[in-house]
């Protein structure tokens, strides 16, 4: 007689809960919560006092921003497929470059969500020299970072004007030079390769997706950026930012390069600049413009996304051109910023 071995049900492995930055962040606010009398004893110094309203301070102004704008840049991630861009924009490079430019007006997304985008641009067949201009302009004059702006320096309406000017005029700078001199083979034989669009029934799923990352990445930022400006505030002596405001070729340089080195959020880096309130409005503007242009992070997307060449030829002429725009639209717009 024949038997039916049956076996046994394989079991199914256990799923290990992951530690991530939510659940980081969740247990530090529930022992600020439990510890709330201690914590008011230890700190209940005047330096930390300052530092701790510093950084509140620019976290709470900031927030709203941030979250505007990843929900913005899920949005377009989700429900805008690279060919709409791909329709409106001329075909000769020189004139396309401008449309690229002032569609990031329109289209809004923070510095990491700008490289990306540039490469489902490229991979849709739209012109490099476009696509880098769209990947400089949108994080840096969109909306939602002008507004911020705005709120930022409520006493100098003009800082907006001019970081606007400083930022279209490096995106468009920067396009017009790959336009002339820039060389595909200088990208990366994947930054090349078509993309598949977006499938219908999973684009919530890529909105809550990208908006969710978005925001724990540049939400990191933020809390950095804001904890070195609270430093700032309260280890470097005034005078020493007054040395920024009496040589401001100094100021210009090092403000540029601290742009560089925090890797803020565009959304977020208004109110950092706006905190170190000793510093000219000249420099300030000049790390407005650099920052959402050229940061380590960025330097960092570029190559993984287009290769070593790419970036090492891209991220110094950037540098270079968002500096000297920013120095102009600071001079005829600001007066020099003193």
């Amino acid at each position: 007689m024949e038997t039916i071995s049956r076996s046994a049900p394989e079991k199914k492995p256990a799923r290990r809960f992951k530690i991530t930055s939510i659940e980081v962040l969740c247990a530090i606010l529930l022992i600020a919560i439990l510890g709330q009398s201690w914590l008011q004893q230890v700190f209940d110094v005047p330096a930390l006092r300052t530092g701790s309203t510093v950084f509140v301070a620019v976290c709470v102004q900031a927030l709203p921003f941030l979250v505007l704008g990843v929900l913005i840049s899920g949005a377009i991630a989700a429900f805008v497929p690279a060919r709409v861009l791909e329709k409106v924009l001329p075909r000769r490079a020189g004139a396309a470059v401008g449309v690229a430019g002032l569609a990031g007006v329109a289209l809004p997304g923070c510095e990491c969500a700008s490289v990306p985008v540039a490469r489902r641009l490229i991979g849709q067949g739209v012109a490099p020299a476009a696509a880098l201009t769209f990947l400089l302009a949108a994080p840096a004059v969109n909306p939602v970072v002008l507004v911020a702006t705005a709120v930022a320096f409520p006493g100098n309406p003009e800082m907006v004007f001019a970081r606007f000017a400083g930022s279209l005029a490096t995106a468009m700078v920067m396009g017009w030079l790959w336009a002339k001199w820039g060389k595909l083979d200088w990208i990366a034989e994947r930054a090349l390769r078509r993309l598949p669009e977006v499938q219908h029934g999973s684009r919530w799923k890529t909105f809550a997706e990208t908006a969710r990352a978005d925001l724990v990445e540049a939400g990191g930022f933020l809390v950095l950026g804001a904890m070195i400006a609270a430093a700032m505030n309260v280890l470097v002596p005034a005078k020493w930012f007054g040395v920024l405001g009496e040589q401001i070729v100094l100021g210009v340089l090092v403000m540029a390069v601290l742009a560089v080195v925090l890797a803020l959020c565009s959304e977020a880096d208004a109110f950092v600049a706006a905190s170190l309130t000793a510093v000219p409005l000249l420099p300030k503007l000049v790390f407005l413009v650099v920052g959402p242009a050229i940061d380590v992070k960025l330097f960092a997307l570029q190559t993984g996304t287009f290769g070593k060449s790419f970036a090492l030829r891209f991220a110094p002429v950037t540098f270079v051109v968002a500096l000297s725009c920013a120095v102009v639209s600071g001079v005829l717009i600001l007066g020099g910023g003193v």
